[in-house]
């Protein structure tokens, strides 16, 4: 069996980091074609004091019809934060009546600096720009990156970023860069690439990869995350590939830190040995991580008080070789850009989640060779991302650091201030990179609280108790007038609370229905449908959107990444999304939908089923929806 063999950490009286490798043997066809753009290129000389521009076809920033861009931003400490461990209280300052006020941000017509990694001003954002990103913003999210997320990267030089419209964006690129397409009946079979992830996956992966022609392979997970040993596991997978299925996999697609829609947080220790692997049969590991702030250190603790359980042992998260700064990011699980030796790795990440998903704003994270790769595709693809959002956040991350006091910006604050009354007066700053961290504090600790709440709320509904008059033959009097009871507790689903990400995975014990495998009438000519699992799955979830329960679930069919994993336990599972309902509204939906399975295990009438399960459309969705309907995980955006 052929394995790749990492190169060698090279010694120069002292050990160094070794240089990431060179992986241009997996770019695709077109990738190696790309050339930079001769127009790109002469951008640099705009930079020239004095020269006048003659060369490029740019619009006079005059005519913008726009003079400033303004906002008013929350601040930074709006959310109250959690522990970042067990039993200890937030080291950051909690929320206040001050907090929930607003600060103003403004992105003024011009701005007096001649640095373009801080020139932050509506002439050069809205202006066309470098494929890398808008210089200021972009600057921020490499120092950012490098110096906070992952403060020791293992190859030399470390990583370079490069910023996208968003990991979608950012994962269709990276096809883009590293797979040909491939069509069946054209192509050879030997030559059909593959993807390896778990059996259940994000669904727009899948409809990006497939009409490439991608073959994707799964590999067995189990509590911890994706398996490396053992049947199914990943060396397991890799070690016997059949040549005769298509190309052996050299690209694998995970989101380790709040996986959707499991809610696993991968261990670094799972995490080496994933890499380990990966680095044998030289497979690049696209890392998607739109939930990494969204770590629940109280999840196992409070999980184990909800179920009456021994306190589960304390787990400790490894610490980096030097801190990032901030006590928050230095407790969470790190990404395996903190292993990546080989320069294998690229992380996929987006501000959809901490801000907000119409921004369409993220970034790629990995080796410099591959971000000059991104780059080129960005030149003839988006080019850059949106200059009115890149201007906002470059306003909101940087904040008042990013320039003097008396530069436009600071002006423009100052006479905006002055309309304003004392009463309704902001703080005019953006936030600054501790203002970022806080917020993240922030969001995660709300979103940790939801959690707690939510599953309690799931736990206490988790088994049907039913009484019934025991049988004579257990009676001690049978001629008594009281007759004893039988207790009979059914279990309706089992989870366990997710360690991170914005849902829960609830597996349903659908084979304890009274309907299980029931025969049910369909019409005269076909023969009668039996409710197995798919079927009393799909029911259940049109069930859920009906009065009096009005909850939207998403179905674990949704996420099945192939056929074989759809049928076999797809439909066992269901995705709660715990993050997209008002605050007064987590815990009514939470109570409906255990009220739901709770009723809808009562239904022993097999054309109720039926009828439910005729209001679905072609495609397995629900045609319409009542008024009202809450939505604790739909298909639409993540």
């Amino acid at each position: 069996m052929d394995t790749f063999t990492s190169h060698r950490r090279v010694r120069l009286g002292r050990r160094e980091k070794p240089a990431p490798l060179d992986l241009s043997h997996h770019y695709s066809a077109v990738t190696k074609r790309r050339m930079p753009s001769k127009i790109k290129e002469a951008y640099k000389f705009f930079q020239i004091p004095g020269i006048l521009n003659m060369a490029g076809g740019l619009p006079n920033a005059d005519f913008f019809p726009f003079d400033t861009l303004e906002a008013q931003a929350a601040k930074p400490e709006r959310w109250t934060p959690s522990p970042n461990h067990p039993g200890e209280t937030a080291t950051s300052s909690t929320s206040s009546s001050d907090s929930a006020a607003a600060t103003h941000i403004v992105v003024p017509k011009a701005a007096d600096e001649s640095d373009p990694s801080k020139k932050i001003d509506v002439t050069t954002v809205l202006q066309y720009g470098l494929a890398a990103g808008y210089p200021p913003l972009l600057s921020w999210v490499r120092q950012f990156t490098r110096e906070n997320l992952q403060q020791d990267t293992p190859y030399k030089g470390g990583p370079d970023v490069v910023l996208t419209c968003g990991s979608t964006d950012g994962f269709s690129k990276t096809l883009d860069l590293l797979v040909d397409q491939w069509t069946e009946g054209v192509n050879d079979i030997t030559d059909r690439p593959g993807l390896l992830c778990e059996p259940f996956v994000y669904t727009n992966i899948l409809n990006q990869a497939q009409p490439h022609g991608v073959q994707v392979v799964t590999v067995k997970s189990n509590a911890s995350g994706m398996a490396v040993k053992g049947p199914g596991g990943l060396e397991d997978v890799l070690a016997n590939w059949d040549p005769s299925k298509g190309k052996r996999p050299h690209l694998m697609y995970t989101v380790t830190l709040g996986h959707n829609p499991t809610g696993i947080v991968l261990s670094v220790e799972r995490k080496k040995e994933i890499y380990a692997v990966c680095s044998k049969y030289d497979v690049i590991i696209v890392e998607d991580e739109p939930y990494w702030y969204l770590q629940f250190p109280s999840a196992a603790v409070e999980e184990a008080k909800s179920r009456g359980l021994p306190p589960p042992t304390a787990s400790t998260t490894p610490k980096s070789a030097r801190s990032s700064g901030y006590p928050f990011l230095d407790s969470l699980t790190p990404s395996f850009l903190s292993l990546d030796t080989d320069g294998r790795v690229i992380r996929l990440d987006t501000f959809s989640k901490t801000v907000a998903p119409g921004c369409r704003l993220g970034w790629i994270t990995a080796q410099p060779a591959l971000v000059e790769r991104f780059e080129r595709i960005n030149e003839s693809t988006t080019q850059q991302p949106s200059g009115f959002v890149q201007g906002l956040i470059s306003e909101l991350v940087l904040g008042s650091n990013s320039s003097g006091s008396n530069t436009p910006n600071q002006r423009a604050r100052s006479a905006f201030a002055l309309l304003r009354s004392p009463r309704e007066r902001a703080a005019f700053t953006g936030w600054d990179t501790s203002g970022w961290v806080r917020w993240l504090e922030g969001l995660r600790g709300t979103y940790e609280r939801r959690v707690v709440r939510m599953c309690r709320t799931l736990d206490a509904g988790a088994t049907l108790i039913t009484t019934a008059p025991a049988p004579l033959s257990s009676r001690s009097d049978p001629d008594s007038e009281w007759a004893p009871l039988a207790v009979t507790k059914t279990p309706l689903y089992t989870f366990r609370w997710p360690r991170g990400g914005m849902f829960v995975w609830l597996r349903l014990h659908l084979e304890t229905h009274p309907l299980w495998q029931a025969a049910c009438p369909s019409s005269p000519q076909s023969p009668p449908l039996v409710l197995d699992g798919p079927a009393l799955s799909a029911a259940l979830m049109v069930w859920l959107t009906t009065k009096p329960f009005l909850v939207l679930v998403a179905t674990g069919s949704m996420f099945s990444a192939n056929d074989e994993v759809r049928q076999e336990d797809g439909w066992r599972y269901q995705r709660i999304c715990f993050a997209a309902e008002e605050e007064g509204n987590v815990d009514l939906a939470a109570e409906r939908f255990v009220e739901g399975v709770r009723r809808f295990w009562e239904v022993t009438d097999v054309e109720v089923v039926r009828k439910l399960l005729g209001e679905l459309g072609p495609s397995g969705e629900v045609e319409a929806l009542e008024e009202g309907v809450s939505s604790l995980g739909w298909y639409m955006g993540c």
